[in-house]
């Protein structure tokens, strides 16, 4: 099975000296780092092929757990596509997965790996209702598709020979993805009207992936809320250190 992890977000500020580091994936979280924790998850669930895009800090911190190193760019966008042609196509899927969850457990990720069906581009997707249990008091998250309200997960599954088709439009995609209405309108002006109106559901963005991708696509439901907690504010930084 092979890995793709991105680790080159930077951080500045309050969330750098909590964390003591401006590398975001190398901040401690209960005395490991998050991205140590990913890779620990990844490997025990079989990945055996392991690639990580990251700057020299990274690559200093994991490159004896890896077997491949893939640098980094000023570029988020850029370095989704690096991430995405990590590894040559072949007969197996890519596990593709953030390096800010603190929470993420190799129990999370087997179980999404196992629940996705064949040939499909899959996404890890919580319930509101149990990130809530799960992490009380926590920082607000989520996201209302046609009233019901979900929390979209680090974690990914790219069928083999999708990577390409994926990286045609990951760029815009990826510029636009802390706005929900920009990524609608992306697509289509009834796309973005739909969401506007609050009528946008999770089959109507699965259908939606399945026209632009040409690949099947589908939200994995229930997933463990442990693969939804990211870290991306000091807020969230500080939480995640203070609640087991």
């Amino acid at each position: 099975m092979k890995a793709v992890i991105t680790a080159g977000a930077y951080i500045d500020g309050e969330f750098a000296a909590a964390a003591g580091t401006r590398v975001k994936a190398l901040a401690q979280v209960r005395g490991v780092t998050m991205l140590q924790r990913i890779i620990e998850s990844l490997r025990a669930v079989g990945v055996d092929r392991l690639a990580v895009v990251g700057g020299e800090e990274v690559r200093n911190a994991c490159a004896k757990l890896v077997e491949c190193l893939v640098d980094e760019t000023p570029s988020g966008g850029e370095n989704l596509l690096r991430a995405l042609r990590a590894w040559p196509p072949d007969d197996d899927v890519l596990l593709y997965a953030t390096s800010d969850l603190p929470y993420v457990t190799a129990d999370a990720v087997g179980a999404f790996a196992s629940r996705v069906p064949a040939g499909t581009l899959a996404v890890a997707v919580t319930e509101f209702a149990d990130f809530e249990r799960r992490f009380p008091s926590g920082p607000p998250v989520g996201i209302t598709l046609a009233g019901e309200r979900v929390v979209n997960g680090g974690l990914f599954s790219l069928p083999d020979g999708s990577t390409e088709r994926i990286a045609a439009i990951a760029t815009r995609f990826f510029d636009a993805r802390k706005q929900p209405w920009r990524m609608a309108g992306l697509v289509s002006p009834m796309i973005l009207l739909r969401f506007l109106l609050g009528r946008l559901s999770i089959s109507d963005l699965e259908a939606m992936a399945l026209r632009v991708l040409e690949v099947p696509a589908c939200a994995i439901r229930n997933c463990a809320p442990e693969l939804a907690f990211d870290v991306d504010t000091a807020a969230e930084y500080r939480y995640a250190c203070a609640n087991a």
